[in-house]
């Protein structure tokens, strides 16, 4: 737990304090979020933070790498943080505050997250993490001088806990993908470059499916409980990228680039370094890289495992767009 203390807003320039603006992305992972994340976090004043859903685990406890290439506990940029909102990342019990994340944070929990009084103890341990949330977010948002944080941690019970967080204006950035194309990158065997010789999990297709629909479900449900919902498609972000990253600050705050973001050249986007947790293996790529979507599974997906996911996903699918071959253009359901 914390033992220092930390604003539970961030304070402007003017001295005022005020909601700290958070943009999480929300889905499955495999769809897209490390790339979107990172676009997002070069539009101006944003900064992407990566997966804070992993801070307790990766970050303080296995002191993965940050996207910097830094250790995280080396990394000047979350040393501040940590600095900021506590007096140091040793003044947190880590143990404490992983158990505390894993007693609040997952998707069963997310109907007490609904209504967190009808189970009181609940209720204090979920004030505990948000608390502590809040001060991470406020010195983030002190340490970058963005307005917009932009958390890619896609988890859907991450967003249900930032909607409960004091000082946090939450906004979701809801990401879907073909979920045959999901399921496909599931099933590759993905060597972690932060940890040679150790892979990343693999899903079986029913498994994909399965979250596929209750992760986006649950995603989409927040929009009726007064959290502001876009939905994008993974399709649609790299075959139109100015045209999508306008739709989120259009969201946000009605202005548009009208020349499109700077780091958009034709089909290429330019990514400069970023103090990101965790993620796909690209959040250290930097430079330009070129936007295409990653279509592989059309040809080396199984056939049994194509149908069983087709199949499982189908109504869902159909609504999202992907009804074919290929995924319905500019399919954008409210």
């Amino acid at each position: 737990m914390p033992r220092e203390g930390g604003s539970a807003t961030a304070r402007q320039p003017d001295g005022a304090t005020r909601p700290v603006t958070v943009l999480c992305t929300g889905g499955v992972g495999r769809s897209g979020s490390t790339l979107l994340a990172r676009m997002v976090g070069q539009l101006p004043h944003h900064v992407t933070i990566g997966e804070l859903v992993y801070l307790w685990e990766l970050g303080l406890l296995r002191d993965h790498r940050c996207g910097c290439g830094a250790q995280f506990s080396n990394c000047p940029f979350w040393s501040e943080v940590g600095r900021l909102a506590f007096g140091g990342w040793p003044a947190l019990d880590r143990d404490a505050m992983l158990a505390l994340q894993r007693s609040v944070a997952t998707t069963r929990r997310i109907p007490l997250l609904v209504v967190p009084w009808v189970v009181p103890s609940f209720r204090r341990r979920l004030d505990r993490y948000t608390e502590t949330l809040s001060r991470i977010y406020a010195a983030i948002a002190q340490v970058s001088g963005a307005a917009v944080i932009v958390d890619s941690s896609k988890h859907p019970a991450m967003l249900y806990v930032l909607r409960r967080t004091p000082g946090i204006d939450l906004r979701a950035l809801h990401l879907i993908r073909d979920p045959r194309g999901v399921a496909y990158s599931w099933s590759k065997e993905m060597e972690r470059p932060d940890r040679p010789g150790i892979t990343f999990p693999r899903w079986p297709a029913r498994t994909v499916s399965r979250r596929w629909i209750t992760g986006n479900l649950l995603v989409a449900a927040l929009a009726r409980l007064g959290v502001p919902v876009l939905r994008m498609r993974y399709e649609d972000l790299v075959q139109d990228p100015a045209g999508e990253l306008n739709r989120v600050l259009r969201a946000e705050n009605g202005r548009p680039l009208p020349d499109g973001p700077e780091f958009l050249h034709g089909d290429e986007t330019e990514l400069v370094p970023a103090h990101t947790l965790e993620g796909n293996p690209m959040r250290f790529r930097t430079g330009r890289i070129r936007l295409r979507a990653d279509e592989a599974w059309r040809s080396s997906l199984p056939a049994r495992k194509r149908r069983l996911v087709s199949t499982l996903t189908w109504g869902l699918r159909r609504y999202y767009g992907y009804t074919g071959p290929a995924p319905v253009p500019g399919r954008r359901p409210a």
